[in-house]
């Protein structure tokens, strides 16, 4: 069950991205077709954006996740030696360089993982989760966080979020743009094809949020699944996940734009379906329990 659930995860992220790209693609052709009749130039236009717009965020850098979230680094064992030491353990496990360890002072109990690579890795936990969990379920909540950095999961959901901010553009711009050139339409449009470029236009920001967070549900299961090959104690992580979500209060120091990046969700908004970046606690459980 574990490695059949982390091989379907892995090949579900898989079809989801070139969806993702396909409709980025759909997209730039709409754009395109309603402004000059012409499929490829938008296609074109779409993809030189994506490269430019993936690269500037890629840039930024883990210190300026941490900043925006108050979090404080441990530099030494001597600072935290038990939160140090479990990150550490966990990370010779994963078989993964010693990532940055940092300290959210909040009471809601909660942790994420940033950095675009292994060697670059960083995780972040709330005073409030180590209060609140045990040893076992500490070390599971690290495991978590652990094989999102092994899984290169920041660099996916990063390159995700610019994706969705291009087509955000993209829909944009059409969108402002349509009202200006009618007269300048090719009249070799189709009628037909134009209704359907227009609405795709308008729709995209959309559809692309919510393809956004499929990716972002998809690779919190799967960071749970390989978790649970971590440890060997599957329930841990469960019971962890039980106490995190049974806390209603939100973390306050975290910064929306950062919210898909932890654990659980930090906002306690309780969004459920197409338009949560996470998946059904109960449902979360329900899978680890049964690994």
């Amino acid at each position: 069950m574990l490695y059949e659930q982390i091989q379907k995860n892995k090949t579900k992220t898989v079809f989801i991205v070139i969806v993702f790209i396909a409709f980025l693609l759909a997209v730039g052709a709409a754009f395109s077709y309603v402004m000059y009749g012409d499929f490829v130039m938008g296609m074109v236009l779409s993809s030189l954006l994506s490269i430019v717009y993936v690269s500037i965020i890629l840039a930024s850098s883990t210190n300026v996740v941490m900043r925006m979230n108050h979090a404080k680094e441990i530099k030494s064992a001597e600072d935290h030696r038990f939160l140090w030491h479990t990150v550490e353990n966990m990370a010779m496990v994963a078989r993964v360089p010693m990532p940055r360890v940092f300290i959210i002072r909040d009471s809601s109990p909660n942790a994420f993982a940033t950095g675009l690579s292994p060697k670059s890795g960083a995780v972040a936990v709330t005073s409030g989760l180590m209060e609140t969990l045990n040893r076992e379920e500490l070390e599971g909540v690290v495991a978590h966080e652990i094989a999102h950095i092994k899984n290169y999961d920041v660099r996916l959901s990063t390159i995700a979020l610019a994706l969705v901010s291009v087509i955000a553009i993209i829909s944009d711009i059409g969108s402002r743009m349509m009202f200006f050139s009618r007269g300048s339409r090719n009249q070799k449009q189709s009628p037909v094809i134009l209704i359907i470029a227009l609405i795709l236009l308008i729709v995209a920001p959309i559809i692309a949020m919510m393809i956004n967070m499929a990716i972002s549900r998809n690779r919190e299961y799967l960071a749970d699944a390989s978790a649970a090959e971590l440890t060997r104690n599957p329930w841990a992580l469960a019971s962890a996940l039980e106490k995190i979500t049974g806390v209603k209060t939100p973390v306050k120091e975290a910064s929306n734009s950062s919210a898909p990046l932890y654990f659980s969700d930090p906002m306690k908004k309780g969004f459920k379906g197409l338009f949560s970046t996470h998946p059904d606690p109960t449902e979360r459980i329900r899978r680890l329990k049964n690994m």
